[in-house]
């Protein structure tokens, strides 16, 4: 009998005849299959192998005498058939009807294998008896292969057929429409399968493991295909995960499970910004049914379905997803990146927000939750010199404060971890929790000038207000103080004394504000303890740096902290009767003292002070000495700034004397070139300000003339505007004329001449700031601008400052002789002359005489050389 006669005949066979001819049958006609060449031949034979035989076969036979038989021939044919397509679909085109005609049938062949394969995979499932993977081996193996390649192929359509995918977009669709039944079919049919520890072998577990890997490949192919099917196979990857967790969860693909997650929750909530943005056009506003809204609604509803599952993996297996840390960090900063108020939040329409608020916050709030006690993700967090760029500085600091309001409630382990950080050299460095807070937080320029609002906190049962993100982690780093433990206050202090020695002016004032709420919520004795460790690091400062000034500002807050007992400590500890305390107290305010002690320590300052201005005045009055004076000078001025008026005259003048004094040793020379005699000019300048109506018309006359002289010169910016301070003090002081060239009084009115510099005058008298159009978007452009010029100002501060302190202390320079500074002075002098010289011109022609005198200043000049060289 042929094998046409063969196949014919047993379509005639009715059920009880393919029963009763199984064995006999099943053979001969799996060998026609096998040995068949026409695709059209073999779906017949498979098709009636499927329908007649496969439902008398016993499920622990199908496997090994049906399954491992025909499949294979099955997938052969359908890659055949699938690389005939491809071939041919280059030349496809509305006037080519032969090409077009074959390429749907080969297409129709391909929906005729899935049609066959649901037929077998609907009869697997109708099996009351228990299902073990080796049941449905091979049919899980060209189940998988079949989906993959015919949802790669839908997805690449647009692509694969040139622009004519209209030609067969009907067939196409019916072949995935096929795809999708065989796919849900299947997937219902592997729920049923039962892995035991008692009786699941190593293979099983192998398979099981592999039937994960693949379907996550196929879930990763239908990702924007069909959000129905795409839901529901993440549905069934996580349900079969935590139903076989026992065996599997150290075999499973867990980075690539949450990376697949991640990566569909960004997309869905990208998605949902950007159907959100386009609600806001004017055509659709108002118009709940646009497709728009729709889309945003659908949308939205895949982002929630998407991070509600990654929160309940993450549950399941969190001790298994070390390595997923980085993505599940990336995944909570990306999404605050593009979440109010963030400056990178898109403008979206009344209500888009809160509707995704319900959503995301609350999911992300869950998994920081549920990842707070695993190291692994904490040492992510927390990893030093974190490369992500400046836009996911907000979030990070968000996602820190989070942690932070957190930590009281997780266990003394957990709170140890995360507040102490680690320096130990064989593992990644691990911050601080507070110390990359403030690392973080100095990186949000943008957000802190705006500044972005974010809610307060509730209080008295008033609603909550919006406040300003300075505002918001000033609050939470201090509810944060009183809700931890004692025993974490070294840490604390060592992460608020490294930001109050920050370049990042904002960074040391929040710190100082924390460190002031420590200081009242603390005991006495631990502000009295701060203080006199601050008091040291200020008297440690050389010069005038960042440093000296943040810690300076600090100390005169926690003075006025400091309980009068401990005050009187203080007071003996760093007497102002010793001059080497004078340079910690030009830093501090006597306000700050109880009543009692202003007034000795005040007289105290003032008597140390003159005393070493006079030490320096009846010496070599060198140079190199001067800083000393400055220094004392700096301690009379806070003084008088903090009790003005209320000096004894004996006091002011005693100051005034010294001030009278010092002005004999500046000239204009010293003052354009040397550094030091411009501190010594402004401080001056500031005193005779605080004591005008004290300090005599000679003295102020002295002051103006000097300044008369200097302007003109272009002296430095600082000392500039220690002159503009002190003009301003001048005010309604009447000044006789016998002392005077000019009336003061009359230099305003003189210099209102142009009409530009009259409005401008009178705009900044009525308070009236100079209007500037600039939206919101060029704002906050300019912002991060300023911000990428910030960091790289202030990384060059924190380096310069790191070498300081690394460097080793070099030999001081040798001192030079009383004579070797004349001379050093003089060329200097010269220098700075001759420089106001050639400025002058190159700004305008000269007169003739001039040429004349350049020519003996040039014969002197030679003539000093040449004396200079001889024996």
């Amino acid at each position: 009998m042929s094998q046409n006669s063969a196949i014919d005949e047993v379509c005639q066979w009715n059920e009880e005849m393919c029963r009763k001819m199984l064995k006999t049958a099943l053979p001969e006609l799996i060998s026609i299959y096998q040995c068949s060449e026409s695709g059209s031949k073999l779906l017949r034979s498979l098709k009636i192998l499927i329908d007649k035989f496969l439902p008398h076969i016993r499920l622990s036979e199908i496997e090994q005498t049906f399954a491992s038989q025909v499949l294979p021939k099955a997938m052969t044919l359908f890659d055949e058939l699938a690389n005939e397509v491809t071939q041919h679909t280059g030349g496809l085109s509305s006037q080519n009807t032969g090409l077009q005609a074959a390429l749907r049938n080969t297409i129709q062949f391909q929906i005729q294998i899935l049609e066959i394969l649901v037929n077998f995979v609907d009869h697997m499932c109708k099996f009351e008896e228990v299902l073990a993977l080796k049941n449905i081996h091979s049919l899980s193996l060209a189940v998988i292969h079949i989906l993959k390649n015919t949802f790669y192929h839908c997805k690449e359509s647009e692509t694969l057929y040139s622009g004519h995918l209209d030609l067969v977009a009907d067939i196409l669709q019916s072949l995935f429409k096929e795809a999708y039944s065989l796919q849900k079919q299947f997937m219902e049919l592997l729920d049923r399968i039962v892995l035991e520890s008692a009786t699941s072998t190593d293979e099983d577990i192998e398979s099981m493991v592999t039937v994960v890997h693949s379907v996550l490949e196929i879930c990763s192919v239908i990702s924007k295909m069909d959000h129905a099917l795409h839901a529901n196979t993440w549905k069934f990857l996580i349900k079969i995960s935590v139903k076989h967790r026992a065996l599997l969860e150290d075999k499973l693909p867990h980075d690539g499970l949450v990376a697949g997650l991640c990566e569909d929750i960004l997309y869905s909530f990208n998605s949902c910004l950007h159907f959100a943005e386009q609600m806001n056009q004017p055509a659709v506003v108002g118009n709940g049914n646009s497709v728009d809204c729709k889309l945003f609604q659908k949308t939205l509803k895949l982002c929630r379905f998407f991070t509600n599952t990654l929160v309940h993996y993450v549950k399941e297996f969190a001790d298994f997803l070390s390595t997923s840390c980085r993505l599940l960090h990336h995944l909570y900063l990306q999404m605050y990146c593009k979440f109010p108020p963030s400056i990178n939040a898109p403008i979206l329409p009344d209500g888009s927000y809160d509707q995704i608020a319900c959503i995301v916050p609350v999911a992300l709030d869950a998994l920081v939750s549920q990842l707070m006690s695993y190291r692994p993700f904490m040492e992510m967090v927390l990893q030093d010199n974190l490369d992500f760029c400046s836009e996911l500085a907000f979030p990070q600091c968000l996602l820190l404060l989070n942690i932070m309001d957190k930590l009281p409630s997780q266990s003394e382990v957990v709170q140890s971890l995360w507040c102490s950080g680690n320096q130990i050299s064989e593992e990644k460095t691990r911050l601080p929790l507070l110390h990359s807070l403030f690392l973080n937080f100095k990186r949000c320029h943008a957000e802190l000038s705006l500044p972005a609002q974010l809610p307060g906190v509730m209080s008295k049962g008033q609603a909550q207000q919006s406040v300003s993100l300075y505002e918001y982690v000033c609050t939470h780093l201090c509810s944060f103080i009183t809700s931890i433990s004692a025993s974490y206050f070294p840490e604390l202090e060592c992460s608020l004394l490294d930001a109050v020695l920050s370049p990042y002016e904002l960074t040391a004032l929040l710190a100082s504000d924390t460190w002031c709420f420590l200081a009242r919520y603390g005991s006495a004795d631990l502000c009295a303890h701060h203080v006199s460790l601050i008091a040291d690091l200020v008297k440690s400062c050389c010069g005038d740096c960042f440093q000296l000034f943040h810690l300076s500002l600090l100390l005169r807050r926690l003075l006025f902290l400091m309980a009068a007992e401990h005050q009187v400590i203080f007071v003996k500890r760093f007497s102002p009767k010793e001059a080497s305390n004078l340079l910690l107290w030009r830093q501090v305010s006597i306000k700050a003292l109880a009543p009692e002690l202003q007034r000795p320590i005040t007289s105290d300052i003032i008597r140390t002070a003159i005393d070493q201005c006079r030490r320096w005045q009846s010496g070599k009055s060198s140079l190199g000495e001067l800083e000393h004076v400055n220094v004392a000078l700096a301690a009379l001025l806070a003084v008088c700034h903090a009790q003005g008026e209320g000096l004894t005259s004996e006091l002011q003048l005693a100051i005034t004397e010294t001030l009278c004094q010092i002005w004999t040793f500046l000239t204009v020379e010293q003052v354009l070139s040397q550094h030091c005699v411009q501190q010594t000019m402004a401080l001056v300048l500031s005193l005779v300000a605080s004591l005008i109506r004290v300090v005599g018309a000679a003295l102020i006359s002295q002051a103006v003339m000097f300044l008369s002289f200097l302007l003109p010169l272009n002296p430095p910016d600082h000392v500039r505007l220690a002159a503009l301070d002190f003009l301003g003090s001048l005010g309604m002081t009447v000044i006789s004329p016998d002392v005077q060239e000019t009336c003061h009084e009359e230099v305003v009115p003189q210099s209102l001449v142009s009409g530009n510099t009259k409005s401008k005058v009178v705009s900044f008298l009525n308070k009236q700031a100079i209007a500037t159009v600039e939206c919101k978007e060029l704002r906050i452009e300019r912002m991060k601008q300023e911000n990428t010029a910030l960091e790289a100002h202030f990384s060059s501060l924190s380096q310069c400052a790191m070498n300081d302190t690394a460097m080793q202390p070099s030999a001081k320079r040798a001192r030079k002789e009383p004579r070797e500074e004349q001379y050093e002075t003089a060329l200097e002098t010269a220098e700075n002359v001759f420089k106001t010289l050639q400025n002058l011109l190159e700004q305008e022609p000269t007169p003739h005489w001039v040429t004349v005198r350049l020519q003996a200043l040039q014969e002197t000049i030679i003539a000093l050389n040449n004396s200079k060289q001889e024996p």
